[in-house]
């Protein structure tokens, strides 16, 4: 995963970088605004987050946030700031901000943060999904299976959502439960192997729809 961040305060772009980088991320690193905003429009795709601050010099963080959304760009953004006030948060978000960072701030929250935003499935997914025999519905939730409508718990369609936006994809079992369950819920071993077999009797899978990768997790492929 690679991430931007556009911190003119130099030593706290370093720290936050230092820590990422330890965390296995690529990081780069911009100082203002406007540079920020042109990169990402030009290399769509490059980046998986933008760690991005509000008060920069050449263009503030708000109006590159709210430029990049104008321009269909749906890279997730954690925004930071030194302004903590209920109104300096609205402003933010509706910029287009996923999330919003007030200064000083703990590096955990921050990493916390980023992980949560990284799980989210990217925004440009349609609400009807489809794959092979099996189509879901992300807002009704709704569930169908060669033509015929099945029930599913939350837990199982979340699950199955997750499979479904990353066809070809090795999803581990850590990312699956990441995803569908709580950090407070307990993390028993077989939890997540638990809900993809009841799944698979839904659908009538005997392993072909969703493949086991042992010792890893599982994949549904195109073929």
């Amino acid at each position: 995963m690679k991430i931007l961040v556009v911190e003119d305060n130099r030593k706290l772009a370093e720290n936050i970088k230092q820590g990422l980088s330890q965390e296995g991320y690529a990081v780069d690193i911009v100082e203002d605004g406007l540079v920020a905003e042109r990169r990402i429009l030009i290399n769509r795709g490059e980046y998986d987050l933008v760690v991005l601050d509000r008060m920069l010099p050449g263009k503030d963080g708000v109006s590159v946030c709210s430029n990049w959304r104008e321009n269909n760009v749906v890279t997730p953004v954690l925004m930071l700031t030194a302004l903590d006030t209920t109104d300096d948060k609205v402003a933010g978000l509706d910029a287009g901000a996923d999330d919003y960072l007030a200064k000083p701030f703990a590096f955990k929250e921050l990493l916390a943060r980023i992980h949560a935003l990284l799980r989210r499935p990217p925004q440009s997914f349609p609400d009807i999904i489809n794959y092979k025999d099996i189509s879901i519905n992300t807002t009704s939730r709704i569930v169908n299976y060669k033509n015929k409508p099945i029930s599913l718990t939350l837990k199982e369609f979340m699950v199955l959502e997750y499979l479904m936006r990353n066809i070809n994809k090795v999803v581990t079992r850590d990312d699956l439960y990441s995803h569908a369950w709580d950090f407070a819920d307990s993390s028993f071993s077989n939890t997540v192997d638990v809900h993809i077999k009841n799944l698979r009797k839904k659908i009538h899978d005997n392993g072909k729809i969703i493949q086991t990768i042992r010792g890893v997790g599982y994949r549904m492929e195109n073929k």
